[in-house]
């Protein structure tokens, strides 16, 4: 179905590719590069993001199935690894050919004993080591187990072993961060002696690119960084903003002393103002944290503060001191300071603001 919605998220996929590079740059030449478009893409538009690098990088990676479903019926013929796969859905991740990651002794077994049935041979797999995200993975004393399972088995090859950097953003937790890179160069170390080969390795995400380069082993995991943001001012300075998101005004009010404007009578006018309905909430994203001045946007190049409380669908802004009509052009953010500014005073992170923006908000493609 066609979407009209007048809120648009804009992607600007040479932005895209712009930051791809300048990460390429950082690595070795022979070093490979994931991107990972899980979450629709951190909010933008997965398939439009593969379609438009899937030539340029090794793999991508998602974290549930039906994600990677979505990339193979678009077309995408580049290995996508899928993070977190369920076992009620291991026959598909065969089916669509997706690659899954294995983090347990229960999805090991459930996995080997699906493809034992199937006429495979060497079906990549990819194993999760935990070394203090404490999220998912074996731990180091699962080796004999993983051993016990694998040595013998046609059936699946292990292409990688993985963990997850915890903290590789903070520079107050530098020690951490080594000891995991320790530990991981140990726990690969070992599986090298248990069977005989030495498995893809990857352990940095997109601050570990930035923070660790001695850790970027034989490949690294792009996630935010492809979408414009580094791990601090200075290295965001480098990339492109990839998302911009914009409205109109559907009406515009005046509002005398004393009118109340919102739910739950949210804003009191202490003198006349006029204000201006934006048809976005927070059913698309916008937290009802940034009501009453915490959150504002751009109209004419000028800044208007949200009024009363986020509705689901419309937020309210006093545009008193701005000249705009009824259909001008809104601004919610374009810039990566825009999207860390509303972060920061929505009391989250821009991944959480970014994946939060709904799929009813229509996307538009920039190329």
């Amino acid at each position: 179905m066609k979407n009209n919605h007048v809120t648009t998220l804009e992607i600007d996929l040479t932005a895209v590719k712009f930051n791809l590079n300048h990460f390429k740059s950082l690595l070795k030449k022979d070093t490979k590069i994931l991107v990972v478009i899980k979450a629709f893409g951190y909010g933008s538009d997965a398939i439009e993001i593969a379609k438009s690098i899937q030539d340029n990088v090794s793999y991508f990676a998602v974290a549930y199935t039906d994600e990677g479903i979505a990339l193979r019926k678009a077309g995408i013929k580049t290995p996508i690894m899928v993070f977190h796969p369920q076992e009620k859905n291991l026959e598909l991740i065969i089916e669509y050919c997706l690659e899954p990651c294995l983090y347990s002794k229960r999805i090991l077994s459930q996995f080997l004993l699906f493809t034992s049935t199937l006429e495979h041979s060497e079906y990549p797999v990819h194993l999760k080591f935990n070394t203090g995200l404490n999220r998912l993975g074996f731990k180091e004393s699962d080796l004999d187990f993983i051993t016990s399972y694998l040595s013998d088995n046609k059936s699946v090859k292990v292409t990688s072993i993985f963990s997850h950097l915890a903290a590789s953003e903070d520079k107050n937790e530098k020690e951490f961060s080594k000891s995991q890179i320790h530990l991981f160069e140990k726990i690969a170390a070992k599986f090298v002696v248990h069977f005989g080969f030495k498995p893809m390795m990857h352990l940095c995400n997109t601050s570990g690119i930035i923070n660790y380069p001695e850790a970027h082993y034989d490949m690294v995991r792009l996630g935010i960084g492809i979408y414009g943001f580094g791990n601090e001012d200075y290295e965001t300075s480098k990339l492109k903003n990839v998302l911009s998101l914009t409205s109109v005004i559907s009406q515009i009010h005046t509002i005398e002393k004393g009118e109340s404007i919102g739910y739950n009578r949210g804003f009191i006018a202490t003198k006349t103002i006029r204000t201006a309905t934006i048809p976005i909430g927070h059913a698309d994203g916008i937290s009802r944290r940034l009501s009453n001045g915490k959150g504002y946007v751009t109209i004419n190049t000028e800044k208007s503060l949200i009024i009363g409380n986020v509705c689901m669908d419309m937020i309210m802004v006093d545009v008193t001191d701005i000249e705009c009509e009824e259909g001008d052009k809104v601004l919610i953010f374009n810039s990566q300071k825009n999207i860390e500014t509303l972060a920061k005073n929505s009391d989250t992170i821009s991944y959480e603001l970014l994946t939060a923006i709904s799929q009813r908000i229509k996307r538009t493609i920039i190329s």
